[in-house]
């Protein structure tokens, strides 16, 4: 399909079933994403090195004892917009009890979003995505970045609904800890 072709049949306003249509049709396997705002955003295919920072904290949180039902990777998030919900797509979550099985999961029992920035998507999420998920009201908003040291930032929801960072390390750091020293009642 042409540039033209999409253009033309772009929806004025794009729901989330229109968000779900796009990820299934795309043969290439990219993931799609919606802000507050109605932004379509095309994100490119994760890396490698990508998977492996998902899988070491994935298994630091299971390994700790958090119930793997409760860690989600690659979870398709609900978030409460204007026009329409906005629909992202976050590299790790983590609930405070299992989800019931749907497309898109919504944020009411999210403690924690981790997203793994990658070349490209440093604006949304260190940015976009700080907003969004800050005004969802999700607890807590990890970022890793992709210099040398994999720096990971903890953000805490604060008493007026925005983020506060939190702490600054280095993954490898990180992963020495017990989740339960940043992620209460954990």
């Amino acid at each position: 399909m042409s540039a033209e072709a999409v253009g033309r049949y772009m929806p004025e306003v794009i729901t989330l079933d229109d968000l779900a249509a796009m990820i299934s049709a795309d043969i290439h396997g990219r993931r799609y994403e919606v802000s507050t705002e109605g932004v379509l955003t095309v994100v490119p295919l994760p890396d490698s090195e990508h998977a492996v920072i998902a899988t070491r904290l994935t298994a630091w949180l299971v390994t700790a004892g958090v119930p793997v039902e409760q860690v989600m990777q690659v979870a398709n998030i609900q978030i409460p917009g204007y026009e329409a919900d906005a629909g992202r797509t976050a590299d790790l979550t983590v609930w405070s009890k299992p989800q019931e099985r749907a497309v898109w999961l919504a944020v009411t029992d999210l403690l924690l979003v981790i997203e793994i920035v990658s070349r490209g998507s440093e604006a949304i999420d260190q940015v976009a995505k700080v907003k969004e998920y800050a005004a969802a009201g999700i607890p807590q908003y990890w970022t890793v970045a992709r210099d040398p040291a994999l720096t990971v930032t903890l953000h805490r929801l604060g008493p007026d609904g925005i983020y506060e960072p939190a702490a600054q390390m280095p993954l490898a750091w990180l992963l020495q800890t017990s989740p339960g020293d940043h992620l209460p009642g954990m």
